[in-house]
C-alpha cells in the first residue's frame, strides 16, 4: 500500500475538494469588413457602435442561451479584390460563423457573390446599391440599410407639389450613383408631371472637378438639383456652388447629406433648405434611443454619427437572430433572417423574406445653419416598408 508522507495530505485534500471547472461555451465569431480607412467618417463610428452593443448583449447573458458574440474587424481595403481576399481570410482563417459588414457598393457585389459561391451568409450594413438585393442578390446575402431605390423615393415624395421642371443630376460615377440617377429619373414624373432631366454630370468617385461641376450645372439653367456626390467630393462641391450662387434660389434633393458624418465637416458651409435623408440625432426622443445616445456618448466622449445607428442596429438583429437559429451554422441563420422583426434603437425593423431587404428607415427634413453647424430641421422618420421595390419588381428581378 502506497503512504503518503503527512505533509502532503493537506495538499491532496485541496484538489479532492476543488470544484470542477466547467469549460465555458465557445464564442460566436463574426467576421466584419468595413472601409476603415477610406470611409473612417464613417466606419470608425460603426465599429465603436458595434463594440458597445456587443458588450451589451454579452453582459445580458449573450445569444443562444449563453454564448458570447466576439466581432472581428478586418479593413476590406476598399476594393472588390481586396474584400474578397479578406472575407476569405475570416472564413477560413479566423473561423467567422459568417460575414458582416462592406460601405461601397461595388465592394458590397464582390462579397456578395463570394457568399453566393461559398453558400455563406453575408450581411451587408451600408451598401446602398440596387443590385444587391435584385438583379445580383441571392439566397445568401441580406441588407440592412435602406436602398438607393428605397432613399430615393424618399427624397423625390418630399418633392411633390414643387413646381421646378428642369432638373440636373450629379452623382459620382460608379454602381451606387449610377443606381440612384437612374431611380431618380423613374420616380421623377410620377410626382412632379411634366420634369425632365436637362443635364447630368458624373464625376469620378473621390475626383470631383468641382469648378468644371459645377459650371456644366449652371450653364443648363436647372429648376432643380439632384446630388448624390457624398464623402471627399461633397465639400468641395458644395464650396464651389456656394461661391457660384448655384444653390440659390433652387431646390436642392441630396441624398445622405443630412448625416452628422457630412453635416460636421460642412460646418459653416452647410447650404440652407436642402431637403436630405439624413440623422437628426440630437432630436430624437425615444426612450431607446436616448439610452444609446447617453452610452454611446459617455463611452467615447462623442456624439453619435448614422454609422453608430447603424453599428448598433446591426449588432441588435445579429443577436435577433441568433436567438432565432438556435444555431451559427448558414442555412438556420438564413432561414432565421428570413422576415425576422427585431426591435431596435430606430423602432422595429422587419427584414423582407422576398428580397432580403430591411425595412429600416431613414429620417428625411431640411438642412439648417445653426451657429457654425449644419444641423436638419422640419425632419420626419420614413418607415423603409413605404418604399421598398414593388414585390412583383422584385421576383422579375431575381435569379436566385
Amino acid at each position: 500500500m502506497l503512504r503518503l508522507p503527512r505533509r502532503a495530505l493537506p495538499a491532496l485534500g485541496l484538489v479532492l475538494a476543488a470544484p470542477v471547472v466547467r469549460a465555458q461555451p465557445a464564442a460566436i465569431r463574426i467576421g466584419e469588413l468595413n472601409s476603415y480607412g477610406r470611409m473612417a467618417a464613417f466606419a470608425v463610428p460603426y465599429r465603436n457602435a458595434m463594440q458597445l452593443a456587443a458588450e451589451g448583449v454579452n453582459a445580458a447573458g449573450g445569444v443562444m442561451g449563453g454564448r458570447r458574440m466576439e466581432l472581428v474587424f478586418r479593413d476590406d481595403g476598399a476594393t472588390p479584390g481586396d474584400a474578397v481576399r479578406v472575407a476569405e481570410d475570416l472564413l477560413t482563417r479566423e473561423g467567422v460563423a459568417f460575414i458582416a459588414g462592406t460601405f461601397l457598393s461595388n465592394v458590397a457585389l464582390a462579397v456578395s457573390d463570394l457568399a453566393n459561391q461559398r453558400r455563406r451568409l453575408f450581411l451587408a450594413t451600408e451598401p446602398l446599391t440596387d443590385a444587391l438585393t435584385m438583379a445580383q442578390g441571392n439566397r445568401f446575402t441580406f441588407r440592412i440599410r435602406p436602398s438607393t431605390f428605397m432613399q430615393t423615393r424618399m427624397l423625390v415624395e418630399a418633392a411633390r407639389g414643387r413646381s421646378a421642371r428642369r432638373w440636373a443630376i450629379v452623382a459620382p460615377n460608379y454602381e451606387y450613383g449610377q443606381s440612384a440617377a437612374a431611380a431618380f429619373k423613374r420616380l421623377l414624373p410620377g410626382v412632379i408631371p411634366g420634369a425632365e432631366v436637362v443635364v447630368e454630370q458624373y464625376p469620378a468617385l473621390g475626383r470631383v472637378d468641382a469648378g468644371a461641376t459645377v459650371g456644366a450645372l449652371a450653364q443648363a439653367r436647372p429648376d432643380a438639383i439632384f446630388n448624390v456626390l457624398f464623402g471627399a467630393d461633397l465639400n468641395p462641391f458644395v464650396r464651389e456652388g456656394n461661391t457660384r450662387g448655384l444653390f440659390e434660389r433652387r431646390l436642392v434633393l441630396s441624398l445622405l447629406t443630412g448625416e452628422p458624418e457630412y453635416l460636421m465637416t460642412l460646418g459653416d458651409e452647410t447650404p440652407e433648405g436642402w431637403i436630405v435623408t439624413g440623422y437628426p440625432w440630437d432630436a430624437i426622443e425615444t426612450p431607446a434611443h436616448r439610452a444609446f445616445v447617453a452610452a454611446y456618448r459617455a463611452r467615447f466622449n462623442d456624439t453619435p454619427r448614422l454609422g453608430s445607428l447603424l453599428g448598433h442596429v446591426t449588432v441588435q438583429m445579429i443577436a435577433a437572430m441568433l436567438d432565432r437559429a438556435g444555431s451559427a451554422e448558414t442555412e438556420p441563420m438564413v432561414a432565421a433572417l428570413e422576415d425576422l422583426r427585431t426591435d431596435t434603437i430606430a423602432g422595429p425593423v422587419t427584414m423582407r423574406g422576398l428580397d432580403n431587404q430591411s425595412t429600416l428607415g431613414a429620417w428625411v427634413g431640411e438642412t439648417v445653419l445653426r451657429g457654425r453647424q449644419g444641423a436638419m430641421r422640419n425632419w420626419r422618420y420614413e418607415d423603409g416598408a413605404n418604399h421598398m421595390f414593388p414585390e412583383a419588381e422584385v421576383r422579375a428581378a431575381r435569379r436566385d
